[in-house]
Protein backbone atom coordinates (compact mmCIF):
# COMPACT_ATOMS: atom_id res chain seq x y z
CA UNK A 1 0.00 0.00 0.00
CA UNK A 2 2.95 2.50 1.17
CA UNK A 3 4.58 1.43 -2.23
CA UNK A 4 1.48 2.11 -4.59
CA UNK A 5 0.98 5.11 -2.73
CA UNK A 6 4.59 6.69 -3.09
CA UNK A 7 4.45 5.45 -6.79
CA UNK A 8 1.93 7.64 -6.88
CA UNK A 9 3.04 10.82 -5.92
CA UNK A 10 6.04 10.25 -7.98
CA UNK A 11 3.98 9.82 -10.76
CA UNK A 12 3.96 13.47 -12.56
CA UNK A 13 0.48 13.82 -13.99
CA UNK A 14 0.54 15.64 -17.95
CA UNK A 15 -0.57 18.87 -18.10
CA UNK A 16 -3.58 20.08 -19.29
CA UNK A 17 -4.25 22.54 -21.86
CA UNK A 18 -2.04 24.90 -23.89
CA UNK A 19 1.52 25.89 -22.52
CA UNK A 20 4.42 27.58 -23.69
CA UNK A 21 5.15 30.66 -25.02
CA UNK A 22 2.81 31.30 -27.27
CA UNK A 23 -0.25 30.64 -24.93
CA UNK A 24 1.69 32.89 -22.69
CA UNK A 25 1.98 35.82 -24.75
CA UNK A 26 -2.11 35.57 -25.99
CA UNK A 27 -3.16 34.91 -22.08
CA UNK A 28 -1.48 38.74 -21.38
CA UNK A 29 -2.04 40.36 -24.45
CA UNK A 30 -5.75 39.08 -24.55
CA UNK A 31 -7.62 42.44 -24.51
CA UNK A 32 -5.43 43.51 -27.37
CA UNK A 33 -6.38 40.50 -29.20
CA UNK A 34 -9.98 40.79 -28.35
CA UNK A 35 -9.46 44.81 -29.53
CA UNK A 36 -7.91 43.49 -32.74
CA UNK A 37 -11.29 41.30 -33.50
CA UNK A 38 -13.32 44.16 -32.33
CA UNK A 39 -11.88 47.08 -34.72
CA UNK A 40 -11.57 43.85 -37.91
CA UNK A 41 -15.52 43.13 -36.59
CA UNK A 42 -16.44 46.52 -36.81
CA UNK A 43 -14.78 47.25 -40.26
CA UNK A 44 -16.18 44.05 -41.79
CA UNK A 45 -19.77 44.89 -40.90
CA UNK A 46 -19.44 48.33 -41.84
CA UNK A 47 -18.40 47.55 -45.53
CA UNK A 48 -21.14 44.74 -46.15
CA UNK A 49 -23.62 46.89 -44.77
CA UNK A 50 -22.33 49.46 -47.77
CA UNK A 51 -22.08 46.72 -49.71
CA UNK A 52 -25.66 45.50 -49.56
CA UNK A 53 -28.12 47.83 -48.03
CA UNK A 54 -26.29 51.21 -47.72
CA UNK A 55 -25.22 50.80 -51.80
CA UNK A 56 -28.91 49.67 -52.48
CA UNK A 57 -30.40 52.76 -50.15
CA UNK A 58 -28.02 55.41 -52.15
CA UNK A 59 -29.15 54.42 -55.39
CA UNK A 60 -32.71 54.62 -54.86
CA UNK A 61 -32.59 58.06 -52.85
CA UNK A 62 -30.48 58.92 -56.21
CA UNK A 63 -33.29 57.64 -58.26
CA UNK A 64 -35.80 59.22 -56.08
CA UNK A 65 -34.59 62.82 -56.94
CA UNK A 66 -34.66 61.83 -60.61
CA UNK A 67 -30.58 62.72 -60.66
CA UNK A 68 -30.32 59.71 -63.48
CA UNK A 69 -32.54 61.34 -65.80
CA UNK A 70 -32.21 64.73 -68.01
CA UNK A 71 -34.75 66.09 -65.69
CA UNK A 72 -32.79 65.66 -62.15
CA UNK A 73 -34.33 67.11 -58.71
CA UNK A 74 -32.69 70.05 -56.98
CA UNK A 75 -31.22 67.64 -54.32
CA UNK A 76 -29.25 66.59 -56.56
CA UNK A 77 -26.37 69.05 -55.86
CA UNK A 78 -25.86 67.68 -52.62
CA UNK A 79 -25.51 64.38 -51.33
CA UNK A 80 -28.57 62.87 -49.71
CA UNK A 81 -28.39 61.08 -45.98
CA UNK A 82 -28.61 57.70 -47.69
CA UNK A 83 -25.75 58.48 -49.72
CA UNK A 84 -23.79 59.89 -46.39
CA UNK A 85 -24.57 57.11 -44.68
CA UNK A 86 -23.15 54.44 -47.11
CA UNK A 87 -19.92 57.00 -47.22
CA UNK A 88 -19.64 57.14 -43.32
CA UNK A 89 -19.70 53.41 -43.68
CA UNK A 90 -17.00 53.32 -46.10
CA UNK A 91 -15.11 55.60 -43.95
CA UNK A 92 -15.18 53.34 -41.35
CA UNK A 93 -14.03 50.45 -43.21
CA UNK A 94 -10.92 52.13 -44.98
CA UNK A 95 -10.61 54.18 -41.51
CA UNK A 96 -9.81 51.54 -39.73
CA UNK A 97 -7.78 50.11 -42.18
CA UNK A 98 -5.27 53.51 -42.21
CA UNK A 99 -5.74 53.82 -38.26
CA UNK A 100 -4.43 49.97 -37.51
CA UNK A 101 -0.90 50.51 -38.00
CA UNK A 102 -0.29 53.55 -35.57
CA UNK A 103 -2.22 51.54 -33.13
CA UNK A 104 -0.14 48.98 -33.66
CA UNK A 105 3.10 50.78 -33.33
CA UNK A 106 1.45 52.50 -29.86
CA UNK A 107 0.90 49.15 -28.52
CA UNK A 108 3.78 47.22 -29.45
CA UNK A 109 5.96 49.89 -28.23
CA UNK A 110 4.14 50.42 -24.81
CA UNK A 111 2.29 47.42 -23.83
CA UNK A 112 4.24 44.34 -25.77
CA UNK A 113 8.03 45.54 -25.27
CA UNK A 114 8.39 48.57 -23.49
CA UNK A 115 6.49 47.90 -20.32
CA UNK A 116 7.49 44.43 -20.06
CA UNK A 117 11.48 45.55 -20.45
CA UNK A 118 10.35 48.52 -17.60
CA UNK A 119 8.59 45.70 -14.91
CA UNK A 120 11.43 43.44 -15.17
CA UNK A 121 9.07 40.60 -17.08
CA UNK A 122 10.80 40.16 -19.83
CA UNK A 123 14.40 39.39 -18.17
CA UNK A 124 12.10 36.80 -15.82
CA UNK A 125 10.97 35.16 -19.35
CA UNK A 126 14.64 34.75 -20.28
CA UNK A 127 15.46 32.50 -16.85
CA UNK A 128 12.54 30.24 -17.78
CA UNK A 129 14.37 28.54 -20.41
CA UNK A 130 13.13 31.05 -23.16
CA UNK A 131 16.25 32.93 -24.65
CA UNK A 132 15.40 36.56 -25.76
CA UNK A 133 15.73 35.30 -29.05
CA UNK A 134 13.21 33.42 -29.27
CA UNK A 135 11.24 35.54 -26.86
CA UNK A 136 11.45 38.00 -29.13
CA UNK A 137 10.83 36.53 -32.28
CA UNK A 138 7.40 34.87 -30.37
CA UNK A 139 6.65 38.74 -29.93
CA UNK A 140 6.92 39.49 -33.63
CA UNK A 141 5.46 36.65 -35.14
CA UNK A 142 2.15 36.05 -32.98
CA UNK A 143 0.70 39.62 -33.99
CA UNK A 144 2.01 39.54 -37.41
CA UNK A 145 -0.06 36.57 -38.09
CA UNK A 146 -2.74 38.84 -36.26
CA UNK A 147 -2.55 41.47 -38.15
CA UNK A 148 -1.84 40.48 -41.23
CA UNK A 149 -5.20 38.12 -41.25
CA UNK A 150 -6.98 41.11 -39.97
CA UNK A 151 -6.09 43.32 -42.41
CA UNK A 152 -6.62 41.38 -45.40
CA UNK A 153 -9.89 41.03 -44.28
CA UNK A 154 -10.87 44.33 -44.27
CA UNK A 155 -8.83 44.84 -47.58
CA UNK A 156 -10.39 42.10 -49.84
CA UNK A 157 -13.88 43.19 -48.12
CA UNK A 158 -12.84 47.09 -49.36
CA UNK A 159 -12.02 46.30 -52.85
CA UNK A 160 -15.18 43.77 -53.05
CA UNK A 161 -16.89 46.99 -52.28
CA UNK A 162 -14.81 49.05 -54.41
CA UNK A 163 -15.31 46.98 -57.64
CA UNK A 164 -18.95 46.81 -57.50
CA UNK A 165 -19.87 50.57 -56.52
CA UNK A 166 -17.69 52.46 -59.21
CA UNK A 167 -21.19 53.85 -60.94
CA UNK A 168 -22.18 54.93 -57.58
CA UNK A 169 -19.22 56.62 -56.94
CA UNK A 170 -19.26 58.33 -60.31
CA UNK A 171 -22.88 59.65 -60.06
CA UNK A 172 -21.55 61.12 -56.49
CA UNK A 173 -18.64 62.58 -57.76
CA UNK A 174 -16.52 60.93 -54.31
CA UNK A 175 -13.20 59.51 -54.28
CA UNK A 176 -11.00 58.32 -57.06
CA UNK A 177 -8.99 55.38 -56.86
CA UNK A 178 -5.69 57.57 -56.34
CA UNK A 179 -7.70 60.04 -53.13
CA UNK A 180 -7.85 59.72 -49.63
CA UNK A 181 -7.68 56.10 -47.68
CA UNK A 182 -8.86 54.34 -50.49
CA UNK A 183 -5.60 53.63 -52.19
CA UNK A 184 -4.28 52.15 -49.17
CA UNK A 185 -7.45 50.11 -48.63
CA UNK A 186 -7.19 48.88 -52.24
CA UNK A 187 -3.95 46.85 -52.22
CA UNK A 188 -1.37 45.28 -50.05
CA UNK A 189 0.19 49.04 -48.60
CA UNK A 190 -2.10 48.69 -46.30
CA UNK A 191 -0.89 45.72 -44.51
CA UNK A 192 2.50 46.50 -44.86
CA UNK A 193 2.02 49.79 -42.89
CA UNK A 194 0.66 47.49 -40.48
CA UNK A 195 3.87 45.61 -40.29
CA UNK A 196 5.76 48.27 -40.21
CA UNK A 197 3.85 49.60 -37.37
CA UNK A 198 4.57 46.29 -35.12
CA UNK A 199 8.44 46.21 -36.40
CA UNK A 200 8.20 49.91 -35.39
CA UNK A 201 6.74 49.41 -31.85
CA UNK A 202 9.02 46.73 -31.14
CA UNK A 203 11.94 48.64 -32.29
CA UNK A 204 11.04 51.82 -30.32
CA UNK A 205 10.53 49.48 -27.23
CA UNK A 206 13.82 48.21 -26.83
CA UNK A 207 15.18 51.64 -27.35
CA UNK A 208 13.44 53.32 -24.94
CA UNK A 209 12.85 49.84 -22.53
CA UNK A 210 10.00 51.70 -20.86
CA UNK A 211 6.15 52.03 -21.85
CA UNK A 212 5.14 55.93 -22.85
CA UNK A 213 8.58 57.17 -24.24
CA UNK A 214 8.07 53.64 -26.67
CA UNK A 215 4.72 54.80 -27.62
CA UNK A 216 5.82 57.98 -28.47
CA UNK A 217 8.71 57.55 -30.11
CA UNK A 218 7.13 54.49 -32.61
CA UNK A 219 4.09 56.48 -33.35
CA UNK A 220 6.19 59.68 -34.11
CA UNK A 221 8.82 57.35 -36.34
CA UNK A 222 5.77 55.89 -37.89
CA UNK A 223 3.84 59.06 -38.90
CA UNK A 224 7.18 60.65 -40.35
CA UNK A 225 7.90 57.72 -42.14
CA UNK A 226 3.97 57.45 -44.05
CA UNK A 227 4.17 61.11 -44.27
CA UNK A 228 7.52 60.76 -46.73
CA UNK A 229 6.55 58.11 -48.80
CA UNK A 230 2.83 59.69 -49.24
CA UNK A 231 4.62 62.84 -50.77
CA UNK A 232 6.82 60.34 -52.79
CA UNK A 233 4.17 57.84 -54.18
CA UNK A 234 3.37 59.84 -57.11
CA UNK A 235 7.30 59.42 -58.25
CA UNK A 236 7.51 55.79 -57.53
CA UNK A 237 6.24 54.77 -61.00
CA UNK A 238 7.05 56.75 -64.57
CA UNK A 239 4.16 59.14 -65.18
CA UNK A 240 2.61 59.11 -68.42
CA UNK A 241 2.21 62.56 -70.20
CA UNK A 242 -1.12 64.28 -72.13
CA UNK A 243 -0.53 67.75 -74.28
CA UNK A 244 -2.85 69.53 -75.78
CA UNK A 245 -2.63 72.81 -78.35
CA UNK A 246 -5.49 74.79 -77.25
CA UNK A 247 -6.59 73.63 -73.56
CA UNK A 248 -5.13 71.31 -70.60
CA UNK A 249 -5.87 67.80 -71.28
CA UNK A 250 -8.53 66.22 -69.22
CA UNK A 251 -8.04 64.79 -66.11
CA UNK A 252 -8.08 60.90 -65.79
CA UNK A 253 -5.68 60.28 -63.25
CA UNK A 254 -3.61 61.38 -60.34
CA UNK A 255 -2.30 64.68 -61.61
CA UNK A 256 1.49 65.25 -60.88
CA UNK A 257 2.47 68.32 -62.50
CA UNK A 258 0.85 70.45 -65.22
CA UNK A 259 1.95 73.65 -67.30
CA UNK A 260 2.33 75.52 -70.49
CA UNK A 261 5.26 74.36 -73.01
CA UNK A 262 7.02 76.71 -75.42
CA UNK A 263 7.81 76.53 -79.15
CA UNK A 264 11.15 74.96 -77.96
CA UNK A 265 9.33 72.52 -75.73
CA UNK A 266 10.58 73.51 -72.77
CA UNK A 267 7.92 72.95 -69.66
CA UNK A 268 7.08 76.49 -68.02
CA UNK A 269 4.59 77.72 -65.19
CA UNK A 270 1.18 78.71 -66.53
CA UNK A 271 0.99 82.35 -67.00
CA UNK A 272 -2.73 81.98 -67.18
CA UNK A 273 -3.27 83.55 -70.55
CA UNK A 274 -6.36 81.82 -70.95
CA UNK A 275 -7.64 82.47 -74.61
CA UNK A 276 -5.54 86.03 -74.30
CA UNK A 277 -3.67 84.91 -77.81
CA UNK A 278 -1.94 88.00 -77.69
CA UNK A 279 -0.49 86.69 -73.87
CA UNK A 280 0.14 83.30 -75.42
CA UNK A 281 2.73 85.11 -77.98
CA UNK A 282 4.48 86.76 -75.74
CA UNK A 283 5.35 83.97 -73.74
CA UNK A 284 5.70 81.63 -76.27
CA UNK A 285 2.91 79.43 -75.26
CA UNK A 286 2.30 76.70 -77.82
CA UNK A 287 0.15 74.21 -75.40
CA UNK A 288 -0.16 72.62 -72.03
CA UNK A 289 0.64 69.64 -70.39
CA UNK A 290 -0.31 67.43 -67.63
CA UNK A 291 1.87 64.53 -66.19
CA UNK A 292 -0.25 61.67 -64.14
CA UNK A 293 -0.79 58.55 -63.29
CA UNK A 294 -3.36 56.19 -64.79
CA UNK A 295 -6.00 53.91 -63.03
CA UNK A 296 -3.67 51.03 -64.48
CA UNK A 297 -0.44 52.27 -62.63
CA UNK A 298 -2.40 51.15 -59.00
CA UNK A 299 -0.49 47.91 -58.74
CA UNK A 300 2.92 49.05 -60.02
CA UNK A 301 2.17 52.07 -57.06
CA UNK A 302 1.04 49.56 -54.69
CA UNK A 303 3.89 47.05 -55.35
CA UNK A 304 6.51 49.58 -55.70
CA UNK A 305 5.41 51.04 -52.17
CA UNK A 306 4.33 47.68 -50.60
CA UNK A 307 8.07 46.69 -51.26
CA UNK A 308 10.13 49.31 -50.10
CA UNK A 309 7.69 49.97 -47.03
CA UNK A 310 7.95 46.21 -46.04
CA UNK A 311 12.04 46.77 -46.40
CA UNK A 312 12.17 49.05 -43.71
CA UNK A 313 10.07 47.02 -41.68
CA UNK A 314 12.82 43.86 -42.15
CA UNK A 315 15.77 46.44 -41.49
CA UNK A 316 14.03 47.94 -38.22
CA UNK A 317 13.31 43.77 -37.22
CA UNK A 318 17.17 43.05 -38.06
CA UNK A 319 18.32 46.43 -35.67
CA UNK A 320 15.83 45.24 -33.09
CA UNK A 321 17.45 41.86 -32.72
CA UNK A 322 21.29 42.94 -33.38
CA UNK A 323 20.17 45.41 -30.31
CA UNK A 324 18.94 43.02 -28.15
CA UNK A 325 22.00 40.61 -28.69
CA UNK A 326 23.59 43.76 -27.73
CA UNK A 327 22.36 44.12 -24.70
CA UNK A 328 22.18 40.68 -23.29
CA UNK A 329 25.25 38.98 -24.81
CA UNK A 330 25.44 35.15 -25.03
CA UNK A 331 21.85 34.73 -24.00
CA UNK A 332 20.86 35.45 -27.44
Amino acid sequence: MTALTLERSTTHEPSRGPRGLLWALLRVHRWALWFWVLLVAVGAGALLWAYGPGADAAWSEYRTLHCDTNDPGLGCDNLGPAYDMYDTAIGVGAGLLGLAPFLTAGWAGAALIGRELESGTAQLAWTQSVSPARWLAAKLAVPAVLLTTGMLVLTLLHRMLWSVDGPLRAAMGTLSWYQGTAFEANGTVGISYALLGLAFGVLAGLLQRRALPALGLAVVGLALLTTVLGVLRPYLWPLETLTNTHEYPPYIGMVVDEGAITSSGARIPDPICVDDAKCLAEHDIVGFYRDFHPSSHFWPLQLVETGIVLAVAALAVLVAFWLLKRRTGAAV
